[in-house]
């Protein structure tokens, strides 16, 4: 099913430059001297497009005049499209601040139009911009459809899926909808043709020749009866993304909007790529000039490789829980340092219990953002015989993972003493609360002759009277005494 979407971002002037997450308040945004977008309190206010400025100060002396920045807008737009990209790689841009999406792909990968809308819109909301949506098999006419928000008084479903219920939707769209309809729009309000199906019923010949073969275009294209034509784009090969926070944020906690909508560009890109991140930085800017200082820098760096939106936010919101503010931030920067290929998920028929291997992974994550990554130890082998040596502890980031621990382990119990235990004998027994019966063994292991440290002993399995195992060894030399080494769970 062909299926396209066209997010029109009406407020994009003015969200560039505020966006919805920062703080409310009274603001237009001008251009050439005119008002080109405002905000629902300077709306309210009295404010109205195309008003002067001098206007603007005497009907709302509380509304703050923006002036339009279009270097801020291409950078808002093409940080919309890159987050959008995590639902598919065919994007591109129309002109009046408009993104067109082609999902036929990806409806079976989002459960259908409707989810994949839904998605589409909590997307755009949690960058900081307001959207209107429109969906139909052609992509002018899911352009239409997004427009017609801003007709009075009609309630249309803007999102349709087959052609016919599309050319239903359109023949009562107003013909002020068509930016190329506009130069005729008195000739075609005097003789009646107000809706566009009304347009479409009139001679084409006769409507080529008053009015221009654009028009005619663009109505062929909406009902799809011409060809639609886009070069889509295509990603950077580095990411590398900024935001302003828009004020001096002196808590760590409230940048995490700002970092919100970083990670969905990043989770777009990654997608794009069939990348997944190993490592990322953000950095935390502060004042320029003579108090400028150098960036906050946080680095994280994950177990396994991913590129799931809400895993990253949630490790990104553990550490900025944890970051005291020397000095206020004015803005965010997120850069990837590692990436490795997207691996699918190794589903297997009987699922391992208590979570799969990416469970324990994200788990390990989220602790080590919480505590920090001196506090999170996992055991770790190192390459000796000597058991107090060979089961050692290490930061998550210098271990191994955890199927591969178990495996070294095996055999041996998961805890072993700080120091070997001297054991008492009682009935020529080994004693510790009640005598030791030998229930395996022995393990023979002589090792440390290559730094003086020689150990050779005997290991065996030991089961007091209360059914407790232990690990105890007796030593190979003259005199032998016995020792407990290790507690089996």
């Amino acid at each position: 099913m062909k299926l396209l979407l066209v997010a029109y971002i009406p407020l994009l002037p003015l969200e560039a430059l505020r966006p919805r997450w920062s703080d409310p308040g009274s603001f237009a945004v001008i251009d050439n001297g005119l008002v080109l977008c405002m905000s629902q309190e300077a709306a309210h206010s009295g404010v109205r497009m195309n008003m002067r400025s001098a206007g603007v100060a005497a009907v709302a002396p509380n509304t703050t005049i923006l002036e339009r920045d279009a270097g801020k807008e291409e950078i808002a737009i093409n940080a919309i499209a890159t987050a959008l990209m995590q639902f598919t790689p065919e994007i591109t841009f129309l002109p009046d601040f408009s993104i067109v999406l082609d999902v036929s792909a990806s409806l079976t990968l989002f459960r259908g139009a409707v989810t994949l809308c839904a998605r589409v819109m909590q997307s755009i909301k949690a960058l900081g911009f307001t959207a209107q949506l429109g969906a139909a098999p052609t992509a002018q006419g899911a352009w239409l459809l997004a427009q017609s928000y801003r007709s009075k008084g009609m309630l249309l479903r803007r999102r349709v899926l087959t052609m016919t219920t599309l050319h239903r939707r359109l023949n009562v769209l107003p013909c002020g909808l068509l930016p190329a309809a506009l130069p005729f729009h008195d000739w075609l309000t005097v003789i009646g043709a107000k809706r566009i199906g009304a347009l479409r019923q009139l001679p084409r010949k006769g409507l080529l020749r008053r009015t221009s073969k654009e028009l005619l275009l663009v109505l062929d294209r909406a009902y799809g009866e011409a060809p639609e034509m886009f070069e889509w784009i295509k990603p950077p090969l580095q990411f590398s993304a900024r935001v302003e926070t828009f004020d001096r944020v002196e808590h760590a906690e409230a940048l995490l909007y700002g970092a919100t909508s970083l990670i969905l560009q990043l989770v777009g890109w990654l997608t794009s790529l069939q990348q997944s991140v190993r490592t990322f930085m953000l950095l935390l800017e502060h004042e320029r000039g003579r108090a400028a200082v150098q960036p906050t820098e946080l680095e994280i760096a994950l177990a396994e490789p991913t590129w799931h939106e809400a895993h990253l936010i949630r490790l990104l919101k553990e550490r900025l829980g944890k970051v005291e503010l020397a000095r206020p931030v004015i803005a965010l920067r997120l850069e990837v340092l590692r990436i490795e290929p997207m691996l699918p998920p190794n589903e297997s028929l009987f699922p391992e219990p208590g979570g799969s291997p990416q469970d324990y992974n994200r788990l390990l994550e989220l602790l080590t953002a919480r505590l920090g990554r001196e506090n999170v130890l996992v055991p770790s082998d190192v390459a000796d015989y000597r058991p107090e040596i060979c089961n050692a502890w290490a930061e998550v980031a210098v271990t191994r993972q955890k199927a591969q621990i178990e495996e070294i382990l095996e055999g041996r119990p998961f805890w072993m003493l700080p120091k070997p235990i001297r054991l008492l004998m009682r009935n020529n027994r080994p004693f510790y609360g009640s005598p030791l019966k030998i229930i395996n063994g022995p393990e023979r292991l002589e090792a440390g002759w290559w730094n003086d440290d020689t150990a050779a002993r005997d290991y065996y399995v030991a089961q007091g009277s209360d059914g407790t195992c232990y690990w105890i060894y007796l030593e190979r030399v003259k005199d032998a005494q016995w020792y407990l080494h290790g507690l089996f769970a």
